[in-house]
């Protein structure tokens, strides 16, 4: 984007309002729409699924299938959305969402779910999925200096966890309400699948109003990489590595508690309606983003890895505590307190993951840290179905994934605790 020209801005004022350009706004947009459709479809995902017959193993089957041909089709679009495209890589996978959802919509056959799931976009958890966040992620990176990255990525992640908020009260609002109209079985979830599609199409809408700003370098002489090329990366190669193999980690453990495994405990654990689930997950998803706002502040004054690591830390003791609450206020209040403070890593995380590479590796590296992240959460929904199906063992995925985070958070300190952290670089479109 063009920069207006150079004015005082005060110190104590200068991180308080979010200047975005016409194409950063769509990108808030498309996040804002796509949100609300997780939302919308992942708080009673299980349920449908349960409804139209399928056992728990079945389920567990459907959803790691569903992360892993996600995964693929993340890996190849966005570690080649730089050379295709960045636009045109968003608009496919606003149109793969779309197909997912119709599939959704018109059939309950295993099969046809299964191949629907594996090679579109359906999220079962309320967080992202596709290739859209690393290639936005590229995107948002071009169009606002370094400095400003965290603070940004707190706002474009409050406004996700909004949308994915009201979209999980809706969702179990609209099967109850669809309950008293005299709806049954998988009729209840209609008006879920049907605006999941609903969604993919102004996605693709929003997609195709972007301009060439988001591209790299796009009025930059073209100078070549000082090394070869290898999956959209060259000299970040090895720091891209060790990140994704900790970010794996982290998501194998996240796998565990995706928010439809949740929704699905509290309902069996409880006997928690869709309604009241619903209502939990909006309540969830706002403080969640609320507190993503102050991950800027915190960043500045601690360094973006320590505020991954020493806010990360105790959200996970506090998961782990969940299954010992002896009723359901207790156990939801202890979640929204999780929730509170889980996600002030996230805008960090990105943050740094953009400031250790080049402008020309961004849709790469954030494309190969989110596939990495999906491997790894790819398995342990299948595992926590499957645990779910004990009654000894229906609260052992929230040990499971404690304790895998926890071992994340000590592996990432130790690894770069002693990192430069950039907060500015060239060649970003805010410069031009």
């Amino acid at each position: 984007m063009t920069p207006p020209p150079e004015r005082s801005i005060d110190p104590q004022n200068r991180h308080q309002d979010l200047r975005l350009s016409r194409d950063g706004w769509l990108l808030f947009a498309a996040r804002l729409v796509r949100m609300f459709a997780y939302g919308l479809l992942s708080t009673v995902l299980m349920l449908y699924l349960s409804a139209a017959g399928m056992d728990d193993g079945r389920i567990g089957l459907l959803m790691t299938l569903t992360l892993l041909g996600d995964t693929a089709i993340t890996f190849w679009l966005s570690t080649n959305a730089d050379r295709i495209g960045r636009k045109r890589t968003l608009l496919i996978g606003a149109l793969l969402m779309t197909g997912a959802g119709l599939a959704f919509a018109m059939s309950t056959n295993f099969f046809v779910l299964l191949l629907a799931a594996t090679i579109g976009v359906i999220s079962p958890s309320a967080t992202e999925i596709g290739p859209f966040l690393s290639v936005e992620q590229a995107a948002i990176s071009e169009l606002i200096p370094g400095r400003e990255r965290t603070r940004v990525f707190a706002w474009y992640h409050l406004v996700g966890y909004c949308a994915g908020a009201l979209g999980a009260f809706v969702g179990g609002y609209s099967v109850s309400f669809a309950r008293e109209q005299g709806a049954t079985g998988t009729e209840a979830f209609q008006y879920v699948v049907w605006g999941y599609s609903l969604c993919g199409v102004v996605l693709a809408i929003l997609f195709a109003a972007l301009h060439r700003t988001i591209e790299p370098f796009e009025h930059a002489p073209q100078d070549p990489p000082p090394a070869p090329m290898r999956f959209g990366l060259h000299r970040s190669r090895s720091i891209i590595a060790r990140l994704s193999a900790l970010f794996a980690l982290d998501a194998f453990g996240g796998g565990f508690i995706l928010q439809a495994i949740i929704s699905f405990w509290l309902a069996r654990r409880f006997g928690l309606p869709e309604q009241t689930l619903g209502q939990i997950f909006l309540a969830a998803n706002l403080l969640s983003g609320a507190s993503a706002l102050m991950a800027g502040s915190i960043a500045r004054r601690f360094g973006l890895i320590n505020t991954m690591v020493f806010t990360h830390l105790p959200s996970n003791v506090l998961l782990m505590l969940v299954p010992f609450m002896p009723d359901a206020l207790s156990a939801v209040g202890l979640l929204l307190l999780r929730y509170a403070i889980s996600q002030l890593d996230l805008p960090t995380r990105q943050a740094f993951t953009m400031a250790v590479v080049a402008p020309d590796e961004r849709s790469a590296a954030a494309g190969v840290t989110n596939v990495a992240r999906s491997i790894g959460g790819s398995l342990s929904p299948y595992l926590a179905t499957t645990l779910m199906g004990w009654p000894a063992l229906m609260s052992a995925p929230f040990l499971l994934a404690g304790g895998c985070k926890i071992v994340y958070d000590i592996l990432l300190f130790r690894a770069f605790a002693n990192h430069r952290e950039d907060s500015d670089d060239p060649g970003s479109n805010s410069a031009r």
